[in-house]
Protein backbone atom coordinates (compact mmCIF):
# COMPACT_ATOMS: atom_id res chain seq x y z
CA UNK A 1 0.00 0.00 0.00
CA UNK A 2 0.79 3.17 -0.62
CA UNK A 3 2.42 5.53 2.33
CA UNK A 4 1.23 8.35 1.41
CA UNK A 5 -0.78 10.31 -1.27
CA UNK A 6 1.63 12.68 -3.78
CA UNK A 7 0.10 15.01 -5.90
CA UNK A 8 0.62 16.25 -9.18
CA UNK A 9 -0.56 18.07 -12.64
CA UNK A 10 -0.85 17.66 -15.87
CA UNK A 11 -1.63 20.20 -17.96
CA UNK A 12 -2.66 20.66 -21.98
CA UNK A 13 -4.26 22.75 -24.38
CA UNK A 14 -6.22 21.12 -27.41
CA UNK A 15 -4.66 23.55 -29.62
CA UNK A 16 -1.04 23.05 -28.31
CA UNK A 17 -0.28 19.83 -30.52
CA UNK A 18 3.11 18.54 -31.65
CA UNK A 19 2.06 16.40 -33.94
CA UNK A 20 -0.06 13.87 -35.79
CA UNK A 21 1.28 10.33 -34.55
CA UNK A 22 2.48 8.22 -37.55
CA UNK A 23 1.37 4.30 -36.72
CA UNK A 24 4.72 3.28 -37.92
CA UNK A 25 5.84 4.61 -34.65
CA UNK A 26 4.69 1.24 -33.21
CA UNK A 27 6.34 -0.96 -35.76
CA UNK A 28 8.93 -4.10 -34.45
CA UNK A 29 11.39 -6.17 -35.44
CA UNK A 30 12.45 -9.68 -36.57
CA UNK A 31 15.98 -10.84 -37.60
CA UNK A 32 17.64 -13.89 -38.57
CA UNK A 33 19.02 -14.29 -34.80
CA UNK A 34 17.74 -16.85 -32.37
CA UNK A 35 14.35 -18.16 -32.62
CA UNK A 36 12.69 -14.98 -33.69
CA UNK A 37 12.00 -16.81 -37.03
CA UNK A 38 12.49 -20.73 -36.71
CA UNK A 39 10.10 -21.14 -33.88
CA UNK A 40 9.27 -18.09 -32.83
CA UNK A 41 7.04 -17.31 -36.29
CA UNK A 42 7.98 -20.14 -38.57
CA UNK A 43 7.52 -24.16 -37.58
CA UNK A 44 6.37 -26.07 -39.91
CA UNK A 45 5.43 -29.76 -37.92
CA UNK A 46 4.43 -27.63 -35.08
CA UNK A 47 0.39 -28.36 -34.13
CA UNK A 48 0.23 -24.50 -34.15
CA UNK A 49 1.31 -24.40 -37.88
CA UNK A 50 -0.61 -23.57 -41.00
CA UNK A 51 0.04 -24.84 -44.23
CA UNK A 52 3.25 -22.38 -44.94
CA UNK A 53 4.47 -23.84 -41.66
CA UNK A 54 3.87 -20.36 -39.92
CA UNK A 55 2.62 -20.36 -35.94
CA UNK A 56 -1.13 -18.78 -35.77
CA UNK A 57 -0.69 -18.64 -32.49
CA UNK A 58 2.47 -16.07 -33.00
CA UNK A 59 0.33 -14.30 -36.00
CA UNK A 60 -2.97 -13.99 -33.33
CA UNK A 61 -0.87 -12.46 -30.66
CA UNK A 62 0.94 -9.65 -33.37
CA UNK A 63 -2.51 -9.05 -34.94
CA UNK A 64 -3.47 -8.27 -31.05
CA UNK A 65 -0.95 -5.87 -30.74
CA UNK A 66 -1.38 -4.20 -34.43
CA UNK A 67 1.83 -3.99 -35.53
CA UNK A 68 2.21 -1.58 -38.36
CA UNK A 69 5.31 -2.09 -39.51
CA UNK A 70 8.01 -5.25 -39.18
CA UNK A 71 11.84 -4.24 -39.84
CA UNK A 72 13.91 -7.31 -41.72
CA UNK A 73 16.32 -9.40 -41.82
CA UNK A 74 18.33 -7.51 -39.47
CA UNK A 75 19.85 -6.21 -37.74
CA UNK A 76 24.01 -7.34 -37.37
CA UNK A 77 22.74 -10.59 -39.37
CA UNK A 78 21.92 -8.30 -43.17
CA UNK A 79 25.45 -6.91 -43.02
CA UNK A 80 26.78 -10.73 -44.18
CA UNK A 81 23.52 -11.47 -46.14
CA UNK A 82 22.97 -12.69 -49.88
CA UNK A 83 19.41 -12.27 -50.42
CA UNK A 84 19.67 -13.97 -53.58
CA UNK A 85 20.12 -17.56 -50.73
CA UNK A 86 16.94 -16.98 -49.84
CA UNK A 87 14.58 -17.24 -52.92
CA UNK A 88 13.86 -20.03 -54.86
CA UNK A 89 13.52 -23.80 -54.04
CA UNK A 90 14.27 -24.34 -50.65
CA UNK A 91 15.98 -27.45 -50.56
CA UNK A 92 18.35 -25.34 -53.20
CA UNK A 93 19.00 -22.43 -50.67
CA UNK A 94 22.47 -22.87 -49.33
CA UNK A 95 23.32 -23.02 -45.73
CA UNK A 96 25.55 -19.99 -44.26
CA UNK A 97 27.83 -19.41 -41.50
CA UNK A 98 26.31 -16.28 -39.74
CA UNK A 99 29.34 -14.39 -38.36
CA UNK A 100 27.18 -11.60 -36.12
CA UNK A 101 25.63 -14.20 -34.55
CA UNK A 102 27.94 -17.35 -34.53
CA UNK A 103 25.46 -19.54 -36.12
CA UNK A 104 24.34 -21.33 -39.04
CA UNK A 105 21.79 -19.73 -41.22
CA UNK A 106 19.65 -22.92 -43.28
CA UNK A 107 17.83 -19.70 -45.53
CA UNK A 108 14.76 -22.06 -45.06
CA UNK A 109 12.78 -19.25 -44.55
CA UNK A 110 13.40 -16.43 -47.09
CA UNK A 111 12.17 -13.42 -48.65
CA UNK A 112 9.02 -15.21 -50.57
CA UNK A 113 7.79 -16.56 -46.78
CA UNK A 114 8.98 -13.36 -44.82
CA UNK A 115 5.92 -11.51 -47.61
CA UNK A 116 4.01 -13.89 -47.01
CA UNK A 117 4.18 -13.59 -43.79
CA UNK A 118 3.04 -10.47 -43.62
CA UNK A 119 -0.08 -10.20 -45.08
CA UNK A 120 -1.12 -13.10 -43.07
CA UNK A 121 -0.06 -10.44 -39.90
CA UNK A 122 -1.49 -7.63 -41.10
CA UNK A 123 1.71 -5.87 -41.48
CA UNK A 124 3.68 -3.99 -43.63
CA UNK A 125 7.42 -4.69 -44.59
CA UNK A 126 10.79 -2.89 -43.53
CA UNK A 127 13.51 -4.31 -45.72
CA UNK A 128 17.33 -3.58 -44.96
CA UNK A 129 20.26 -3.89 -47.57
CA UNK A 130 23.49 -5.09 -47.29
CA UNK A 131 25.92 -2.36 -47.17
CA UNK A 132 28.39 -4.26 -45.31
CA UNK A 133 30.23 -6.80 -47.32
CA UNK A 134 28.07 -6.61 -50.15
CA UNK A 135 27.06 -2.65 -51.54
CA UNK A 136 25.47 -0.68 -54.11
CA UNK A 137 24.87 -2.87 -56.93
CA UNK A 138 23.23 -5.74 -54.55
CA UNK A 139 20.73 -2.93 -52.94
CA UNK A 140 20.01 -2.10 -57.17
CA UNK A 141 19.23 -6.04 -57.66
CA UNK A 142 16.97 -6.34 -54.79
CA UNK A 143 15.09 -3.74 -55.14
CA UNK A 144 14.41 -4.69 -58.82
CA UNK A 145 13.51 -8.20 -57.69
CA UNK A 146 11.03 -6.50 -54.74
CA UNK A 147 9.35 -3.88 -57.01
CA UNK A 148 9.60 -4.37 -60.58
CA UNK A 149 6.74 -5.50 -62.88
CA UNK A 150 8.53 -7.72 -65.29
CA UNK A 151 10.57 -7.75 -67.60
CA UNK A 152 13.92 -7.61 -66.54
CA UNK A 153 16.18 -10.32 -65.09
CA UNK A 154 15.67 -10.20 -61.13
CA UNK A 155 11.83 -9.28 -61.66
CA UNK A 156 11.24 -12.52 -63.99
CA UNK A 157 13.76 -14.39 -61.08
CA UNK A 158 11.01 -13.33 -58.53
CA UNK A 159 7.87 -14.25 -61.23
CA UNK A 160 9.57 -17.63 -62.07
CA UNK A 161 10.18 -17.97 -57.93
CA UNK A 162 6.41 -17.72 -57.61
CA UNK A 163 5.57 -13.86 -57.04
CA UNK A 164 3.56 -12.94 -59.99
CA UNK A 165 3.45 -8.82 -58.07
CA UNK A 166 5.48 -7.08 -57.26
CA UNK A 167 6.18 -6.92 -53.71
CA UNK A 168 6.05 -3.01 -53.38
CA UNK A 169 7.73 -2.93 -50.61
CA UNK A 170 8.43 1.31 -49.67
CA UNK A 171 10.53 1.30 -47.14
CA UNK A 172 14.35 0.49 -46.92
CA UNK A 173 17.43 0.33 -44.18
CA UNK A 174 20.40 1.55 -46.20
CA UNK A 175 22.55 -1.30 -43.84
CA UNK A 176 22.68 -1.53 -40.42
CA UNK A 177 25.01 0.43 -37.18
CA UNK A 178 27.42 0.94 -39.62
CA UNK A 179 29.08 2.94 -36.95
CA UNK A 180 29.63 -0.29 -34.79
CA UNK A 181 33.12 -1.99 -35.14
CA UNK A 182 31.28 -5.39 -33.98
CA UNK A 183 29.48 -4.85 -37.84
CA UNK A 184 30.59 -6.82 -40.54
CA UNK A 185 32.13 -4.29 -43.32
CA UNK A 186 32.10 -1.89 -40.78
CA UNK A 187 33.00 1.81 -42.11
CA UNK A 188 33.94 5.19 -41.34
CA UNK A 189 31.26 7.82 -41.51
CA UNK A 190 32.61 9.26 -44.66
CA UNK A 191 32.91 5.57 -46.27
CA UNK A 192 28.99 4.95 -44.88
CA UNK A 193 27.80 7.98 -45.62
CA UNK A 194 29.02 8.02 -49.29
CA UNK A 195 27.91 4.35 -49.97
CA UNK A 196 24.81 5.36 -48.29
CA UNK A 197 23.74 8.36 -51.09
CA UNK A 198 24.60 6.57 -54.21
CA UNK A 199 22.90 2.93 -52.52
CA UNK A 200 19.25 5.47 -52.20
CA UNK A 201 20.10 7.08 -55.05
CA UNK A 202 20.04 4.18 -57.44
CA UNK A 203 17.46 2.36 -55.52
CA UNK A 204 15.56 5.67 -56.40
CA UNK A 205 16.50 5.12 -59.78
CA UNK A 206 14.72 2.00 -59.80
CA UNK A 207 11.23 2.83 -57.51
CA UNK A 208 11.01 6.71 -56.97
CA UNK A 209 8.43 6.13 -54.45
CA UNK A 210 10.78 4.07 -51.50
CA UNK A 211 11.68 6.02 -48.37
CA UNK A 212 15.53 5.65 -47.61
CA UNK A 213 16.54 5.05 -43.94
CA UNK A 214 20.40 6.47 -43.15
CA UNK A 215 22.09 4.67 -40.52
CA UNK A 216 22.73 6.94 -37.23
CA UNK A 217 24.48 6.24 -34.20
CA UNK A 218 24.67 2.85 -32.54
CA UNK A 219 23.55 4.41 -29.40
CA UNK A 220 24.52 8.08 -27.86
CA UNK A 221 27.11 6.55 -26.26
CA UNK A 222 29.29 5.60 -29.31
CA UNK A 223 33.08 7.89 -29.35
CA UNK A 224 31.93 8.87 -32.77
CA UNK A 225 28.14 10.45 -31.82
CA UNK A 226 27.11 13.11 -33.22
CA UNK A 227 29.80 13.69 -35.60
CA UNK A 228 29.33 10.74 -37.63
CA UNK A 229 25.68 11.55 -38.13
CA UNK A 230 26.78 15.18 -39.29
CA UNK A 231 29.40 13.40 -41.76
CA UNK A 232 27.03 10.69 -43.35
CA UNK A 233 24.08 13.31 -43.91
CA UNK A 234 26.21 15.74 -44.88
CA UNK A 235 27.26 13.09 -48.03
CA UNK A 236 23.76 11.50 -48.08
CA UNK A 237 21.22 14.08 -47.61
CA UNK A 238 19.50 14.65 -50.28
CA UNK A 239 18.53 10.26 -50.58
CA UNK A 240 17.91 10.14 -47.41
CA UNK A 241 14.26 10.52 -45.81
CA UNK A 242 15.18 9.29 -42.24
CA UNK A 243 18.25 8.78 -39.77
CA UNK A 244 18.12 6.09 -37.39
CA UNK A 245 18.33 5.58 -33.71
CA UNK A 246 18.96 2.67 -31.77
CA UNK A 247 19.29 1.30 -27.76
CA UNK A 248 18.93 -0.66 -25.30
CA UNK A 249 18.83 -0.08 -21.58
CA UNK A 250 19.63 -2.60 -18.50
CA UNK A 251 19.50 -2.94 -14.70
CA UNK A 252 22.71 -4.62 -14.28
CA UNK A 253 23.19 -2.73 -10.84
CA UNK A 254 19.90 -3.63 -9.73
CA UNK A 255 18.82 0.36 -9.12
CA UNK A 256 15.58 0.38 -10.47
CA UNK A 257 15.05 4.44 -9.63
CA UNK A 258 18.44 4.62 -11.90
CA UNK A 259 16.79 1.95 -14.40
CA UNK A 260 13.56 3.21 -14.31
CA UNK A 261 15.19 6.72 -15.61
CA UNK A 262 16.81 5.67 -18.69
CA UNK A 263 13.66 7.39 -20.65
CA UNK A 264 15.60 10.66 -20.01
CA UNK A 265 18.38 9.35 -21.65
CA UNK A 266 16.78 8.61 -24.65
CA UNK A 267 14.64 11.56 -24.36
CA UNK A 268 18.34 13.27 -24.58
CA UNK A 269 19.54 11.23 -27.51
CA UNK A 270 16.49 11.76 -29.49
CA UNK A 271 16.92 15.97 -28.55
CA UNK A 272 20.43 15.59 -29.62
CA UNK A 273 20.09 13.63 -32.77
CA UNK A 274 17.53 16.17 -33.92
CA UNK A 275 19.59 19.10 -33.49
CA UNK A 276 22.56 17.47 -35.56
CA UNK A 277 19.76 16.76 -38.56
CA UNK A 278 18.75 20.08 -37.99
CA UNK A 279 22.20 21.67 -38.11
CA UNK A 280 23.14 19.78 -41.55
CA UNK A 281 19.86 20.97 -43.34
CA UNK A 282 21.32 25.05 -42.17
CA UNK A 283 24.34 23.91 -44.13
CA UNK A 284 22.83 22.63 -47.13
CA UNK A 285 20.65 25.85 -46.99
CA UNK A 286 18.08 23.09 -47.73
CA UNK A 287 14.43 22.76 -47.26
CA UNK A 288 14.64 19.13 -46.77
CA UNK A 289 13.51 18.40 -43.10
CA UNK A 290 15.53 14.63 -42.35
CA UNK A 291 12.98 13.04 -39.74
CA UNK A 292 13.75 9.59 -37.43
CA UNK A 293 13.11 6.16 -37.16
CA UNK A 294 13.94 4.90 -33.85
CA UNK A 295 14.37 1.51 -35.64
CA UNK A 296 15.42 -0.54 -32.43
CA UNK A 297 14.70 0.21 -29.02
CA UNK A 298 13.73 -2.07 -25.78
CA UNK A 299 15.51 -3.47 -22.76
CA UNK A 300 18.21 -5.79 -23.04
CA UNK A 301 19.91 -7.13 -20.81
CA UNK A 302 18.50 -10.23 -18.49
CA UNK A 303 20.37 -13.19 -21.26
CA UNK A 304 23.60 -11.58 -21.77
CA UNK A 305 25.93 -14.20 -18.88
CA UNK A 306 23.79 -17.15 -20.91
CA UNK A 307 24.50 -15.83 -23.90
CA UNK A 308 27.97 -16.06 -23.28
CA UNK A 309 27.99 -19.83 -22.89
CA UNK A 310 26.64 -20.62 -26.38
CA UNK A 311 28.25 -22.88 -28.62
CA UNK A 312 29.70 -21.82 -31.99
CA UNK A 313 27.89 -22.83 -35.61
CA UNK A 314 24.45 -24.01 -34.24
CA UNK A 315 21.06 -23.39 -36.26
CA UNK A 316 18.71 -21.04 -33.72
CA UNK A 317 19.88 -21.31 -30.48
CA UNK A 318 17.93 -20.02 -27.55
CA UNK A 319 19.86 -16.87 -28.21
CA UNK A 320 18.49 -13.26 -26.44
CA UNK A 321 15.95 -14.98 -24.54
CA UNK A 322 15.33 -11.54 -21.82
CA UNK A 323 12.47 -13.01 -19.50
CA UNK A 324 10.90 -9.46 -18.77
CA UNK A 325 10.06 -8.82 -15.51
CA UNK A 326 7.36 -6.16 -14.00
CA UNK A 327 9.72 -3.12 -13.74
CA UNK A 328 11.14 -3.50 -17.65
CA UNK A 329 7.23 -3.06 -18.22
CA UNK A 330 7.56 0.23 -16.62
CA UNK A 331 10.26 1.89 -18.22
CA UNK A 332 8.94 0.08 -21.74
CA UNK A 333 5.83 2.46 -21.22
CA UNK A 334 8.43 5.29 -20.42
CA UNK A 335 9.81 4.76 -23.26
CA UNK A 336 6.81 4.64 -25.58
CA UNK A 337 5.96 8.01 -23.87
CA UNK A 338 9.16 9.70 -24.72
CA UNK A 339 8.51 8.42 -28.54
CA UNK A 340 5.08 9.99 -28.46
CA UNK A 341 6.58 12.90 -27.30
CA UNK A 342 8.82 13.51 -30.36
CA UNK A 343 6.51 12.61 -32.38
CA UNK A 344 7.10 15.79 -34.57
CA UNK A 345 10.60 14.19 -35.63
CA UNK A 346 9.80 10.57 -34.77
CA UNK A 347 7.92 8.42 -37.70
CA UNK A 348 9.26 5.71 -37.46
CA UNK A 349 9.87 3.39 -34.18
CA UNK A 350 10.48 -0.34 -33.63
CA UNK A 351 10.34 -2.65 -30.68
CA UNK A 352 12.97 -4.70 -30.98
CA UNK A 353 12.41 -7.69 -31.27
CA UNK A 354 9.02 -9.27 -31.82
CA UNK A 355 9.11 -13.07 -30.77
CA UNK A 356 11.76 -14.61 -28.62
CA UNK A 357 14.66 -12.34 -29.20
CA UNK A 358 13.90 -9.29 -26.95
CA UNK A 359 10.81 -9.73 -27.74
CA UNK A 360 7.32 -8.78 -26.19
CA UNK A 361 6.04 -12.45 -27.31
CA UNK A 362 7.67 -16.25 -26.63
CA UNK A 363 6.78 -19.42 -27.97
CA UNK A 364 7.37 -22.92 -26.77
CA UNK A 365 6.58 -26.23 -28.46
CA UNK A 366 3.29 -26.17 -26.37
CA UNK A 367 1.99 -22.72 -26.62
CA UNK A 368 2.95 -18.94 -26.87
CA UNK A 369 2.37 -16.44 -24.40
CA UNK A 370 2.68 -12.13 -23.52
CA UNK A 371 5.39 -11.33 -21.43
CA UNK A 372 5.20 -8.02 -18.92
CA UNK A 373 6.56 -5.17 -21.88
CA UNK A 374 3.46 -7.20 -24.04
CA UNK A 375 1.26 -4.60 -22.38
CA UNK A 376 1.81 -0.94 -22.88
CA UNK A 377 3.31 -1.54 -26.30
CA UNK A 378 -0.20 -3.34 -26.97
CA UNK A 379 -2.06 -0.57 -25.58
CA UNK A 380 0.37 2.38 -26.80
CA UNK A 381 -0.30 0.99 -30.51
CA UNK A 382 -3.92 0.45 -30.20
CA UNK A 383 -5.49 3.71 -28.12
CA UNK A 384 -2.39 6.53 -29.22
CA UNK A 385 -3.76 7.29 -32.56
CA UNK A 386 -4.04 10.79 -33.26
CA UNK A 387 -2.78 14.18 -32.06
CA UNK A 388 0.03 14.54 -29.61
CA UNK A 389 -0.69 17.11 -27.35
CA UNK A 390 2.19 19.43 -25.90
CA UNK A 391 2.21 17.51 -22.35
CA UNK A 392 3.38 19.86 -19.00
CA UNK A 393 3.50 17.85 -16.21
CA UNK A 394 3.96 19.92 -12.88
CA UNK A 395 5.35 17.48 -10.39
CA UNK A 396 8.24 16.38 -8.46
CA UNK A 397 11.55 14.64 -9.65
CA UNK A 398 14.03 12.49 -8.10
CA UNK A 399 18.03 12.23 -8.98
CA UNK A 400 19.36 9.57 -10.70
CA UNK A 401 22.41 9.00 -13.23
CA UNK A 402 20.84 10.26 -16.08
CA UNK A 403 20.04 13.84 -14.46
CA UNK A 404 16.44 14.85 -12.75
CA UNK A 405 13.76 11.85 -13.55
CA UNK A 406 10.07 13.06 -12.92
CA UNK A 407 8.14 10.66 -11.05
CA UNK A 408 5.18 10.62 -13.30
CA UNK A 409 5.73 10.28 -17.00
CA UNK A 410 2.61 11.27 -19.08
CA UNK A 411 1.63 12.30 -22.49
CA UNK A 412 -1.65 13.20 -23.92
CA UNK A 413 -3.38 12.14 -27.08
CA UNK A 414 -6.23 13.64 -28.91
CA UNK A 415 -7.81 11.12 -31.29
CA UNK A 416 -10.87 13.85 -33.32
CA UNK A 417 -11.83 10.82 -35.68
CA UNK A 418 -12.95 8.33 -32.61
CA UNK A 419 -13.86 11.35 -30.37
CA UNK A 420 -11.22 10.09 -28.09
CA UNK A 421 -8.49 11.22 -25.42
CA UNK A 422 -6.25 8.67 -24.01
CA UNK A 423 -3.63 9.99 -21.37
CA UNK A 424 -0.57 7.75 -20.51
CA UNK A 425 0.80 7.26 -17.39
CA UNK A 426 3.91 6.14 -15.66
CA UNK A 427 3.87 6.27 -12.04
CA UNK A 428 7.83 5.75 -11.11
CA UNK A 429 7.75 6.56 -7.33
CA UNK A 430 7.94 2.80 -5.91
CA UNK A 431 5.95 3.63 -2.40
CA UNK A 432 3.66 6.54 -2.90
CA UNK A 433 0.68 7.00 -5.29
CA UNK A 434 -0.02 10.02 -6.84
CA UNK A 435 -3.15 11.74 -7.32
CA UNK A 436 -2.92 13.68 -10.36
CA UNK A 437 -5.50 16.43 -11.83
CA UNK A 438 -6.08 17.66 -15.07
CA UNK A 439 -8.33 20.51 -16.12
CA UNK A 440 -10.00 19.28 -19.30
CA UNK A 441 -12.97 21.74 -19.83
CA UNK A 442 -12.31 22.25 -23.26
CA UNK A 443 -13.20 18.82 -23.50
CA UNK A 444 -17.01 19.25 -22.78
CA UNK A 445 -19.15 16.25 -23.26
CA UNK A 446 -16.34 13.81 -22.29
CA UNK A 447 -16.35 10.74 -19.75
CA UNK A 448 -14.52 8.94 -18.72
CA UNK A 449 -14.44 5.42 -20.52
CA UNK A 450 -11.45 3.01 -18.66
CA UNK A 451 -8.51 3.15 -16.76
CA UNK A 452 -6.74 0.47 -17.35
CA UNK A 453 -4.04 -0.40 -14.97
CA UNK A 454 -0.59 -2.53 -14.79
CA UNK A 455 0.63 -2.85 -11.29
CA UNK A 456 2.58 -5.41 -9.43
CA UNK A 457 3.79 -5.64 -5.47
CA UNK A 458 6.99 -7.35 -7.15
CA UNK A 459 8.95 -5.50 -9.78
CA UNK A 460 10.60 -8.53 -10.34
CA UNK A 461 7.73 -10.85 -11.37
CA UNK A 462 7.42 -12.08 -15.26
CA UNK A 463 5.20 -13.84 -17.24
CA UNK A 464 5.93 -17.97 -17.89
CA UNK A 465 3.85 -20.23 -19.95
CA UNK A 466 2.70 -21.85 -16.91
CA UNK A 467 1.41 -18.65 -15.33
CA UNK A 468 1.17 -16.34 -18.22
CA UNK A 469 -0.25 -13.83 -16.02
CA UNK A 470 1.20 -12.87 -13.34
CA UNK A 471 2.25 -9.21 -14.95
CA UNK A 472 -1.45 -7.98 -16.79
CA UNK A 473 -4.21 -5.86 -16.98
CA UNK A 474 -6.61 -4.97 -14.87
CA UNK A 475 -9.63 -2.28 -14.60
CA UNK A 476 -9.54 0.25 -12.34
CA UNK A 477 -11.54 2.95 -10.94
CA UNK A 478 -8.93 5.38 -10.14
CA UNK A 479 -9.96 8.04 -12.21
CA UNK A 480 -13.10 10.70 -12.37
CA UNK A 481 -14.25 13.66 -14.20
CA UNK A 482 -16.34 16.87 -13.07
CA UNK A 483 -16.79 19.95 -13.86
CA UNK A 484 -14.01 19.52 -16.99
CA UNK A 485 -11.85 18.71 -13.72
CA UNK A 486 -9.82 15.10 -14.28
CA UNK A 487 -8.73 13.67 -11.14
CA UNK A 488 -6.71 10.44 -11.03
CA UNK A 489 -5.04 8.29 -9.03
CA UNK A 490 -1.87 6.52 -10.10
CA UNK A 491 -0.60 3.84 -7.91
CA UNK A 492 2.88 3.73 -6.78
CA UNK A 493 4.76 1.85 -9.75
CA UNK A 494 2.23 1.65 -12.15
CA UNK A 495 1.81 1.79 -15.71
CA UNK A 496 -1.72 3.73 -16.67
CA UNK A 497 -4.19 4.08 -19.76
CA UNK A 498 -6.83 6.70 -18.85
CA UNK A 499 -9.63 6.90 -21.74
CA UNK A 500 -12.49 9.42 -22.10
CA UNK A 501 -14.85 9.93 -24.79
CA UNK A 502 -17.67 11.74 -26.26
Amino acid sequence: MAKKLQKAEICVDRDIAISEVDKRIYSSFIEHLGRAVYEGIYQPGSKFADKDGLRKDTIKLIKEIGVPVVRYPGGNFVSGFHWEDSVGPVAKRPHRIDPAWNVIETNEFGLHEFMNWTRKADTQPMMAVNLGTRGIEDAKNLIEYCNVKSGSYYSDMRIKNGAKDPFGIKLWCLGNEMDGPWQMGHKTAQEYGRTAAEAGRIMKFVDPDIECVACGSSNMHMPTFASWEATVLQESYDTTDYLSLHTYYGNQDNNTPDFLASSVDMDHFISAVVSVCDYVKAVKKSNKTINLSFDEWNVWYHSNEEDKKLKKWVQHPHQLEDIYNFEDALLVGSMLITLLRHADRVKIACLAQLVNVIAPIMTSDTGAWRQTIFYPYMQACQFGRGIVLNTVVKGPAYESKHGDAPYIDSVVIDDPESGSLTIFAVNKNLEDAYEVSCDLRQYEGYKVAEHILLTNDDLKAVNTEAHPDQVAPVNYNGTTLEKGLMTSVLPAKSWNVIRLTK
